[in-house]
């Protein structure tokens, strides 16, 4: 700590030594700081108030039905976004400050200068909002404020139409695509329906309940077909008993003549026609088999007569008669007989529908899946397409409130006005800081003097130094005469710093009466 305090005292008076250097630095710097203070120019402000009122009567009455911004949030960014370069040259434009502008720096060091100047600030949660600029013209600082009220104004107007209609533009154009791609879903989706009709079923029955179906009337129509052969058979047996009696044959055309067994066959065949015309159509399997056997039928009946015919011409005078109880055998025979034939076409009918149906009950799982994945597709384009109209249908009806009332109210408060008296520089503050200024200037110069010039004060600072034995040293006991000149240069520093305070001191009071004089006049 002594060693500290001996270095600093050391230091104090080589910088003491140098002092009238210091002061005439001191001087010099406190004349330049003046002089620099005094040139600086006068700032003039120019301010206006604006109040946003976002609480419109529109506002809860189009709730849930447009699209309402949130107005706050909107404003607050425009105000931090306002002082921007393309609104910066807008200004520039609107309040003629580009007139004395010749080249491409001005312009830029005029935009510097303008950013620099112009604020904008909200005052708490009112929506009010003050706009300021600063310029040594009054009148150019209020031109300023009142171009860019107004270019605040426009920006919140306009950014919203331009955002409404890039947002309409923009779901218009999304729900052309969705047109698009819901168009291309539906086209697949029907193709494949066409393409796996064997799918489609009836009541809402899956393709296992459809083959336990299709597998229980097969079971039915075959036991059906067994029961039918089996009374057939026992009707031949019948039949191999009675001992047919020969009848005159009657005369006439054939189609009066009447063959019992065949004529009921027939009969049998025909009014199962007109059952399954009922259910089906005229391409069915069933249609089909039982007018081919009625065919058959009355071909054989044809072929049966021609054959009596030959038998009477080649027997004339004979004839036949039959037993009522053969005849009745007959008849019911050829009914079992026809009852057989459909049945065993139903059969063969219902085993081709089962074979189909287990074939494609094979495929099914992976058609199944396919079918999903595009009713799938379907349903999101579907749901995507119409969530899209409806936010087309919003911003519309945005697009029509903002036609209609715009969400904010702008009212401009304080109209643009400048101030009388300038607000900066404040040469009340920069006069005494001029003061410190060279005061720090003095000492700064002092005590750089000290160190190009060292000077030794005692024999530990030279030993120190040197790094060589001190034999002794030599005091200087002064003299009246130097004490004399030691004093008077003491009396001329004080002065000089006297004269130095009291010269900020009378500079700073010639201010401070100024300003009075402008504020009152």
């Amino acid at each position: 700590m002594e060693e500290i305090l001996r270095q600093a005292f050391t230091i104090l008076r080589a910088t003491w030594k140098h002092r009238h250097l210091g002061m005439v630095v001191a001087w010099v710097v406190g004349a330049i700081a003046a002089g620099v203070i005094l040139r600086i120019p006068n700032q003039f402000e120019a301010s206006a108030r604006i109040y946003v009122d976002t609480q419109s009567i529109l506002r809860p009455l189009m709730s849930g039905l447009a699209v309402q911004p949130n107005i706050e949030q909107q404003i607050m960014m425009l105000s931090r976004t306002l002082i921007s370069r393309p609104n910066l040259e807008k200004l520039i434009r609107m309040a003629d400050l580009d007139l004395n502008v010749k080249d491409k720096a001005q312009q830029e060091a005029l935009i510097d200068s303008l950013s620099s100047t112009l604020k904008i600030q909200g005052l708490g949660r009112d929506n009010l909002y003050t706009i300021s600029a600063r310029d040594p013209d009054p009148a150019k600082a209020q031109r300023i404020v009142q171009a860019l009220v107004s270019i605040f104004v426009e920006s919140s107007l306009g950014d919203k139409r331009q955002d409404t209609d890039s947002a309409r533009k923009f779901l218009e154009e999304q729900i052309r695509n969705y047109e698009k791609k819901l168009e291309d879903a539906e086209n697949r989706l029907k193709e494949f329906k066409l393409r796996n009709i064997e799918l489609a079923t009836s009541e809402g029955k899956s393709g296992v309940d459809r083959l336990s179906e299709l597998t229980n009337q097969l079971n039915s129509a075959r036991l059906e077909l067994r029961e039918a052969e089996q009374s057939r058979d026992a009707l031949r047996r019948q039949i191999v008993g009675e001992e047919p009696v020969l009848l005159p044959e009657t005369s006439g055309s054939e189609s009066s003549v009447s063959l019992p067994e065949i004529d009921g066959r027939i009969d049998v065949q025909k009014r199962n026609l007109d059952t399954l015309l009922q259910r089906y159509t005229e391409q069915h399997p069933d249609v089909i088999g039982t007018r081919r056997m009625i065919k058959d039928l009355e071909e054989q009946k044809r072929q049966e007569l021609l054959a009596r015919k030959k038998f009477a011409a080649a027997n004339p005078g004979s004839s036949v008669s039959n037993n009522p109880v053969y005849q009745q055998l007959k008849v019911s025979l050829a009914e079992s007989e026809a009852n057989t034939a459909s049945l065993r076409a139903r059969v063969s009918e219902y085993e081709e529908r089962y074979k189909r149906t287990t074939s494609v009950m094979k495929n099914q799982p992976q058609l199944e899946a396919e079918f999903a994945q595009l009713n799938r597709d379907y349903e999101l384009d579907k749901k995507n397409y119409e969530q899209l109209v409806s936010r087309r249908d919003s911003a519309e009806m945005s697009g029509d409130l903002d036609t209609a009332g715009s969400m904010a109210d702008f009212r401009l408060i304080d109209p643009p006005r400048a101030s009388s008296t300038p607000v900066a520089p404040n040469r009340l503050l920069l006069f005494p800081l001029g003061l410190v200024l060279a005061i720090a200037g003095g000492l700064f110069a002092a005590f750089a003097a000290s160190q190009i010039r060292p000077v030794f004060f005692d024999s530990k600072s030279l030993r120190e130094a040197t790094d060589l034995p001190v034999l002794g040293t030599v005091s200087l006991i002064p003299n009246e005469a130097r004490r004399l000149k030691e004093r008077a240069s003491l009396r001329r520093f004080l002065l000089a710093s006297g004269g130095l305070v009291v010269a900020y001191a009378l500079g700073l009071g010639l201010l401070t009466i100024l300003s009075q004089r402008a504020a009152g006049g």
